[in-house]
């Protein structure tokens, strides 16, 4: 078994609150708002979007790694404002393995808190396991993001430890990065129903 995963094959993901679709070049002009005015969103990232240039690079870099087939960024859009609200992406796509990450969210400051990442993780995940057959889906964090990290327990994700001193921060020093990640029978036995009942 292998994981069911065409990396030019065009996803697109939605329920009545988001829409998810694979990101595009021409979306620069959506995001470059967050770049520009809304700093901290990237205190925590390893690539940081910050600015005209940050941005133009991360989504370079996210195209790149669609291309290479190790990656599938989206872009996200709420549905209740019609505004473009981040973006997310599968990413360590192991097709042998039946694994993949996901991360590299982000959301403007206005959508955080209102609920879209849940819908958001609930399509992600309803897709990775039932229609990409995945086994496990990884999540990783800055492990001095507590907001991060509060998220990723609150959908039913289960720490693993800590990875010390595992990565470069843009301003200087190592980061510590925290592992966790849901398994299948997990999310068959409990994390959907969960997310259902956290998005109703």
């Amino acid at each position: 078994m292998t994981l069911n995963f065409n990396p030019q094959a065009d996803y697109t993901l939605e329920d009545d609150r988001v829409l998810l679709r694979p990101l595009k070049e021409t979306d620069l002009g959506f995001l470059l708002p967050y770049a520009l005015n809304e700093p901290d969103t990237w205190k925590y990232s390893y690539i940081s979007a910050k600015g005209e240039d940050g941005m133009r690079k991360y989504l370079q870099d996210a195209l790149d790694g669609r291309q290479s087939g190790l990656e599938y960024p989206f872009i996200v859009l709420d549905k209740q404002t019609g505004e473009y609200a981040g973006s997310t992406r599968f990413y360590d796509i192991r097709p042998i393995w039946q694994t993949l990450q996901l991360g590299y969210t982000w959301y403007g400051e206005k959508f955080r808190g209102t609920g879209l990442n849940k819908h958001c993780k609930f399509l992600l995940l309803q897709f990775a396991f039932e229609m990409l057959n995945a086994e496990r889906v990884e999540f990783r964090a800055d492990a001095r993001n507590e907001r991060s990290i509060a998220a990723m327990k609150s959908i039913g994700c289960k720490p693993e430890g800590i990875l010390r001193n595992n990565m470069p921060l843009e301003d200087g020093g190592r980061r510590d990065s925290i592992v966790l990640s849901i398994l299948k029978e997990e999310w068959e036995a409990t994390v959907k129903n969960r997310l259902i009942g956290l998005i109703k």
